[in-house]
């Protein structure tokens, strides 16, 4: 099957691949389904004791991507109208080479660049709990609504989902001429994360809602 050359075109200078730049994707669906896809952004800010990175969950918009945390988190705190990187990966698989200076990784990868916002609106802020929420399995319909109290001690910041860029991998090593008589295994080990079998609290009160139980054993990036 012929290489899908189609893959977009950068917003902007900043979000251009440069290494390894013919397995950019650039295209808006196929970065969104990365980021639907994922389950931690790292996150990166600047502050005054220097720069600062911390994996988060976060929720997909149609504008923007939400992170949240406490009102003392400090990279929340740091990322107030201050520019920002959120960068999302998904590990496919191992790939080995005949020689290890080739190994590589398969996987699938978003770097976000903006300015963080914090949301304030109550609307939206509604809609960002349930996107966050909802991000990885959707039990937001499934569990007690959060009280004014909860929504208070909480911070929520919003990076614009429009300078972004993504960059994929896939298949086997690619591994130098002189080395095709060499005998030596190459290839690659895909690597899944799957659901596992539900362990209830001792609190427990209800059955294990179906949503969830129904995951048992499938891939979580689907």
């Amino acid at each position: 099957m012929p290489e899908d050359t189609n893959k977009g075109t950068p917003v902007s200078n900043r979000t251009t691949v440069r290494r390894g730049a013919k397995r950019a994707e650039y295209r808006e669906d196929e970065m969104r389904a990365i980021l639907r896809s994922g389950s931690v952004a790292h996150v990166a800010v600047n502050t005054n004791d220097g720069p600062l990175v911390l994996p988060m969950v976060y929720g997909v918009g149609e504008k923007d991507l939400y992170l949240h945390g406490a009102l003392a988190n400090f990279l929340l705190k740091s990322g107030r109208d201050t520019e920002m990187c959120a960068t999302i990966t998904i590990l496919d698989g191992l790939v080995y080479a005949k020689t290890p200076f080739n190994h590589s990784m398969n996987y699938r990868s978003v770097v976000i660049r903006g300015r963080g916002r914090i949301v304030e609106d109550e609307v939206e802020l509604s809609n960002a709990f349930r996107l966050m929420t909802d991000h990885i399995v959707p039990t937001w319909e499934t569990t007690r609504s959060l009280s004014q109290s909860e929504i208070k001690a909480t911070r929520v910041l919003a990076m614009p989902l429009t300078e972004m860029s993504a960059k994929i991998r896939t298949g086997g090593a690619i591994n130098e001429a002189e080395d095709a008589n060499e005998k030596y295994w190459s290839g690659y080990v895909p690597l899944t994360t799957v659901f596992g079998t539900p362990v209830s609290n001792s609190d427990a009160l209800a059955e294990v809602p179906e949503i969830i139980s129904s995951l048992v054993g499938t891939d979580i990036h689907e």
